[in-house]
């Protein structure tokens, strides 16, 4: 499977803003985007007018890039949210805020959602007690996802949760902590997915 493998913090600043992709870095004065409050490269600092159409794109690399998505299976949810009912913008968000990776990360169990991807490759959780493995696996309404039986007691998990164990997480998802285990109690609304993105500028890009 393609991946991104170069420095993660140039996607930060070509989008100008923080998408949280290094973890506890993010939080601290190291991060790329305050010290660095530019696009990367030569012309990084030279000020572009943008039309609509470069708007729109930026908007979608941004969504894109926040949670770790390639563009074939960013425009697959997109169609899957056309036929879902509701507002298409939102239906993605809401998809791609279903996908296993991005739940873990959100319940504090990884530092990214990089790490949240690896982490269910190498089978650390199970979904309603079975092992999933698959970082795209969209979660339904319902569904229980539990750390596999001895990972809370790991030496690398109890640093991730110390470190992340802190961070709020979203009124859907429903956490046990001493028990490792999380419910999905709804599929987000709006209000509910704190992502920094106009998902109407994406509509209008792919429905030209």
């Amino acid at each position: 499977m393609a991946r991104y493998t170069d420095a993660v913090c140039k996607l930060c600043r070509r989008e100008g803003q923080k998408l949280f992709l290094k973890g506890s870095r993010c939080y601290t004065n190291k991060c790329a985007v305050e010290r660095r409050a530019y696009a990367p490269g030569q012309h990084g600092q030279g000020r572009k007018k943008v039309s609509e159409y470069g708007l729109q794109l930026r908007e979608k690399q941004k969504a894109r890039r926040y949670y770790g998505i390639l563009e074939s299976q960013f425009h697959k949810y997109f169609l899957m949210a056309e036929r879902r009912r509701g507002v298409t913008g939102e239906s993605l968000l809401q998809i791609c805020e279903s996908r296993l990776d991005n739940v873990v990360y959100l319940l504090g169990w990884a530092s990214s959602r990089a790490q949240a991807r690896q982490l269910v490759n190498r089978g650390h959780f199970n979904v309603n007690g079975r092992r999933v493995n698959i970082p795209s696996y969209l979660l339904k309404a319902g569904d229980v996802i539990a750390l596999r039986t001895g990972e809370l007691e790991t030496d690398g998990m109890k640093n991730i949760i110390e470190v992340n164990g802190g961070r709020p997480g979203p009124q859907w998802l429903s956490l046990d902590a001493q028990a490792g285990e999380a419910k999905v109690l709804n599929l987000p609304s709006r209000d509910q997915i704190d992502a920094p993105i106009q998902e109407q500028l994406i509509v209008e890009l792919y429905s030209k």
